[in-house]
């Protein structure tokens, strides 16, 4: 088993304001899956995607990656292990302003042990007319798979997507889908990705399906659609 979650609980306040945003929350994922967490606002996915990323840390549990226990390293080896292993796509772009799109992902290029080729990364996400454009410059769906080469040219074993096209258009949502669909097929990476909308779960190896900071649901999809077949 490649990641391992157990027993994740997290909450937020204190004393009579304290709310339990996860509770009891386990699930194991193989190298290479590609996982849907499905779920209202308020759910908890994000909140686990991002203890799942090294953003945020859990109240209690465990998180073993790799067969290393994120839960029990120091703030320093938390850092060195996320610019080593994961890569970060969210619903706001993030992208450098007074950096080119090729200049932005070879920011991810140089926090990679083994990172890909940039010239790769822009040919891949079509970018490669664009390198030479700022952030400004570019469209949505343009900035957006800027961030995707910039998360992937590190080679991260781990993907993790936040609502990736909460702030696109239909087509745009649908070709980066493809993207990212594209990567994990190609490079073989495991994909989180998080999202409230529910024809996305039919594109996934797995999907798990969250309420109230609860799993309420866990199976693997018998056959899979592919981004471009989904329709919502």
């Amino acid at each position: 088993m490649f990641l391992e979650l157990k027993n994740i609980n997290k909450s937020y306040g204190n004393k009579s304001n304290r709310i339990q945003v996860l509770k009891d929350i386990n699930l194991s994922l193989d190298k290479g899956d590609f996982c849907v967490l499905l779920g209202p606002s308020g759910s908890g996915k994000s909140t686990l995607l991002n203890i799942i990323g090294g953003i945020d840390r859990s109240d209690s549990g465990e998180i073993i990656i790799d067969n290393e226990a994120m839960t029990a390293m120091s703030d320093r080896q938390l850092t060195a292990y996320r610019r080593r292993h994961l890569g970060y796509i969210f619903q706001s772009y993030n992208l450098i302003p007074n950096l080119t799109v090729r200049e932005n992902i070879e920011v991810g290029a140089y926090l990679g042990r083994h990172p890909l080729s940039v010239d790769e990364m822009l040919s891949v996400l079509g970018l490669k007319d664009h390198e030479r454009k700022l952030p400004n410059q570019l469209s949505g769906g343009q900035q957006q798979r800027t961030a995707i080469g910039r998360a992937i040219v590190k080679n991260p074993d781990i993907l993790l997507c936040d609502e990736p096209t909460g702030a696109l258009d239909y087509k745009t949502s649908k070709d980066i889908l493809g993207l990212i669909e594209t990567v994990n097929d190609h490079y073989g990476c495991t994909v989180i990705m998080v999202t409230h909308n529910d024809a996305l779960k039919n594109m996934a190896h797995r999907v798990i399906s969250l309420k109230d900071g609860t799993i309420r649901d866990n199976y693997l999809n018998a056959s899979r659609m592919r981004a471009r077949d989904l329709e919502w």
